[in-house]
């Protein structure tokens, strides 16, 4: 019985294995589950749409009931799902996560948690710190960044100055009060898109310029990249780790900024009326 246990646990994992002081040591990951499904569908019930899978529905990995109220956005996962071919990879699958986290919120997050998380992350953002002491890359930087930090300011009636040292940038009194009070105009499910956004690209400006369509998202992501691009560009490119780096980080935003959109407006199913 052990030995069957063993070998099921090793058909069912990726084995790695590596030399440590002399001793062989072997890792075991999951492997990814295998589509278990043919068909994916939609279903449409009380203003809320909800995924099938053959005649299964869709749930969170909590359990709960997985639905949302935008019909692209269920478009969207529904094609997600549809798109995964002998296995399942999560990974990549960046609008079901997202909307499994708005709906089971294993946090317990509210409003102002992540409101205060966002609005303390501007103090750190990527594009408020240049560095002067590298005159070619602060050139760039002067270059590239400043006019999306002046787009920020007059977007968002603040007066936000960046630091060209190890100091933190300077926030006007006001500013965390202005973007705040955006912010709060959002429902908590969005919120969680503007926080994947923002992690995504260690920069509130950038993360807002593409939510608002001031970048597109593959400019956003060079933006906040461009310090590691300048290195590459003196150093070299490594295509399989550097490339496929910032493909993936274009596609996270891209997934953040379709689910705020989709949340923010609705997108219901019209019927016709009957006489």
């Amino acid at each position: 019985m052990i030995r069957n246990l063993i070998n099921k646990t090793i058909i069912s994992s990726i084995c790695q294995t590596s030399l440590i002081n002399n001793r062989v040591i072997s890792r075991f990951y999951a492997s990814a589950p295998k589509r278990f499904y043919k068909n994916t569908g939609i279903l449409y019930n009380d203003k809320k749409y909800e995924i099938t899978l053959d005649q299964r529905k869709l749930k969170t990995p909590l359990g709960s009931p997985f639905y949302v109220e935008s019909e692209p956005l269920a478009l969207a996962i529904a094609t997600e799902w549809n798109s995964q071919k002998e296995t399942i990879e999560r990974p990549r699958m960046m609008l079901t996560a997202l909307c499994n986290t708005a709906i089971d919120n294993p946090n317990h997050l509210t409003k102002d948690d992540i409101i205060n998380y966002l609005l303390n992350y501007i103090e750190t953002d990527t594009i408020l710190f240049h560095s002067e002491s590298e005159p070619d890359l602060f050139k760039l930087q002067q270059e590239q960044w400043d006019p999306i930090i002046e787009w920020f300011n007059e977007r968002y009636n603040t007066d936000l100055k960046k630091s060209v040292d190890i100091s933190p940038p300077i926030l006007p009194g006001n500013a965390k009060m202005q973007i705040g009070s955006y912010l709060r105009s959002h429902k908590l499910e969005t919120l969680h898109g503007f926080q994947f956004a923002v992690d995504t690209l260690k920069s509130v400006i950038l993360a807002f310029a593409c939510i608002d369509r001031f970048l597109l998202p593959d400019r956003a992501v060079l933006l906040s990249r461009l310090e590691e691009e300048f290195q590459l560009g003196h150093w070299g490119r490594v295509e399989w780790a550097h490339d496929l780096s910032q493909q993936d980080l274009q596609a996270r935003l891209a997934a953040a900024v379709f689910f705020i959109h989709c949340n923010s407006f609705s997108h219901f199913v019209k019927t016709k009326e009957t006489h």
